[in-house]
């Protein structure tokens, strides 16, 4: 490897690191320690990134974050993409193997707006959320696997932001606080009557090709079609679905699940008897 590759991956690496930390970004020893690279390597790669506009140091803290032409080239890269078309294929997947509403929301700062949606063929539809909406983060199933996979002084300061809107829709801080801990444990974000009575919400988190939650997928449905049993096996779903798409976000050949006729569970709930 060349020294000029090497240097490129290595500045690489340290911007992913900075992408990952957020506002608050990481000090000299915290890039160094987590890039498994020598102090001065970094301190000179980390000159080269603010001089470039790629990171900036707080002189207070001595911290270093993600500068503006990151912010810049991010516009720049999302103006020929559009997420939708990442997820639109793992989604239809989903609505009709479920047959249930599937939805796709986007975190914006401390809302989850919700950008697609896929509608299965049951006839009844759990049609709660319309494309352009927001809610904080924390409140539907796919705002509260965003939530819970965000590390813990970032959950505590959106938390603080969010806490009175939450609390006009019911949702108390220590509810809410249950609901992450729950999420991280299953790894699913389960709401039942929350945002709508009768209806309950499956989600999963998606990171970024840089490890960063950035979106959930989730189903929803009637709570008579979601008991225990079915939750798992659409929440197995969810979960491929989401390899799917960090795969295609890696620049991967996508696994995409061949399904022989439709999975008759994942249809029809085992029985009358939905989780509570």
């Amino acid at each position: 490897m060349s020294t000029e590759s090497g240097s490129l991956r290595r500045g690489v690496a340290l911007l992913r690191l900075l992408a990952a930390a957020g506002r608050r970004g990481l000090a000299l020893t915290e890039l160094a320690s987590r890039a498994g690279l020598p102090h001065p390597s970094v301190h000179r790669l980390l000159a080269q990134l603010v001089d470039e506009r790629l990171a900036v140091r707080d002189a207070e803290s001595r911290r270093y974050a993600l500068g503006p032409l990151a912010f810049e080239l991010g516009l720049a890269g999302a103006a020929q993409f559009d997420v939708r078309d990442l997820f639109d294929g793992a989604m239809a997947r989903l609505a009709d193997e479920t047959e249930d509403t599937v939805y796709l929301v986007v975190r914006s700062g401390d809302e989850a707006v919700c950008m697609h949606r896929r509608e299965g063929a049951f006839p009844i539809r759990a049609l709660t959320l319309d494309v352009g909406s927001r809610r904080p983060l924390g409140l539907g199933a796919g705002g509260l696997a965003v939530m819970a996979a965000l590390p813990d002084a970032e959950i505590a300061e959106v938390i603080a932001r969010v806490e009175r809107q939450l609390a006009s829709a019911g949702l108390s801080r220590e509810a809410l606080q249950r609901a992450i801990s729950a999420t991280r444990e299953t790894g699913l974000a389960i709401i039942r009557n929350r945002v709508t009575l009768g209806i309950t919400a499956v989600g999963v988190c998606v990171n970024d090709s840089m490890g960063r939650p950035f979106a959930a997928i989730s189903v929803a449905a009637l709570n008579e079609r979601m008991p225990q049993e079915r939750i798992a096996l659409i929440g197995e779903a969810l979960r491929a679905a989401a390899g799917e798409v960090r795969a295609a976000l890696g620049g991967e050949v996508p696994p995409v699940r061949r399904v022989r006729g439709r999975p008759a569970r994942l249809l029809s709930p085992a029985g009358p008897s939905a989780a509570r």
